[in-house]
């Protein structure tokens, strides 16, 4: 990487300021003009450009922050105390004459390690994935390639890395597919697959599984990726003593339409122009309790959102956890594939 990745010059768009933070994968540029330092620019500056509707278009100059920090060649041996005294990442510095000779960074801490968890994993697989036909009308949803793994190698890898590593498959459409797939595997996945005779639904399929644990199971539906502290969700579960968590995460979504508030005799009361909406949705991940399967009833379709309001009914404890929506990648649509496609860096 070099150091002119970091730099723009005043004469750029928001829209060039971008592609440069994409290329560095710093987060962040420096705007210059003829080599010194006018303002810095960071992917978050540019997220509230756009959540307050602002064009891409115009100068970085117009949402820069025009005093960052720096610090000059003479102070550079202090450059990691100034960073963190300011909680910043990185930090030019100058010569005399205010021209930036060089950025540096943080030192960034090692991850810390993941706990191992060393639970079971339900996928469920046995679906048609109507809403992304005609892809599967030649291969089963959960064999559609995102990059150069499928989403159910994606989902297995992120489990993996919290230790667990044993995953039951409940498959049905295409399931010659997908047992083929995963037996001829070099990654040598530990997958157990568990039939539908007919299609019974996420709450029928989960009860072909009744005995098979005896304490906490993840459950997850084979098109989405829940990029969260695995660990810290099994915790939430456990000490909620819940008998089923799903994983939530916060929607927004803006109306593209003027939307009108009628009286009983006709007449308008409230106007609002394109209105947002914020709400928590199911993304289809689940912490599970073995008694929560007993509840199924045998043989039956039946959805897990029908069971899981039983248990409401009922006053078993049912633990929303909630992530925030960039948490949540979605392939269950020919739109949301592609965005998840992006986020991966695929």
């Amino acid at each position: 990487m070099q150091l002119t990745d970091f730099f723009i010059g005043t004469e750029y768009t928001i829209i060039d300021a971008l592609k440069q933070i994409d290329k560095n994968s710093k987060g962040i540029v420096y705007v210059s003009d003829n080599g010194l330092l006018r303002g810095s620019l960071t992917d978050g500056d540019v997220r509230r450009h756009i959540l307050n509707k602002g064009s891409l278009g115009v100068s970085v100059t117009e949402i820069m922050n025009c005093e960052p920090v720096f610090c000059y060649l003479e102070d550079k041996g202090n450059a990691q105390d100034i960073m963190l005294k300011h909680r910043i990442r990185s930090l030019p510095i100058l010569d005399a004459e205010n021209h930036i000779i060089d950025v540096v960074f943080i030192n960034e801490q090692p991850a810390p390690e993941k706990e191992q968890l060393h639970i079971p994993v339900v996928i469920m697989a046995g679906g048609k994935g109507t809403r992304l036909y005609p892809y599967t009308q030649i291969l089963p949803k959960p064999l559609i390639p995102i990059g150069d793994k499928t989403i159910t190698e994606h989902i297995m890898s992120h489990f993996r890395e919290y230790g667990c590593s044993h995953f039951d498959m409940i498959v049905n459409y295409k399931k010659n597919f997908i047992k083929s797939y995963f037996l001829d595997n070099e990654n040598q996945y530990d997958v157990s697959f568990v039939e539908e005779k007919e299609f019974l639904g996420t709450g029928g399929g989960l009860k072909l599984l009744t005995g098979r644990y005896t304490s906490s199971f993840f459950m997850t539906n084979c098109d989405i990726l829940i990029e969260e502290d695995y660990a810290k969700i099994l915790k939430y579960h456990k000490d909620s003593r819940n008998i089923i968590t799903m994983v939530c995460a916060e929607k927004n979504m803006v109306i593209p339409y003027g939307t009108v508030e009628v009286s009983e005799n006709g007449q308008a009361v409230f106007l609002k122009e394109k209105p947002s909406l914020s709400f928590v949705t199911n993304t289809g991940f689940y912490v599970i309790e073995p008694e929560f399967v007993d509840m199924i009833p045998d043989a039956t379709f039946t959805l897990i959102t029908d069971v899981i309001q039983e248990c409401i009914d009922k006053g078993k404890r049912v633990g929303v956890y909630t992530i925030s929506e960039d948490k949540w990648l979605d392939m269950g649509q020919m739109e949301e594939m592609e965005k998840m496609k992006k986020r991966l860096n695929l």
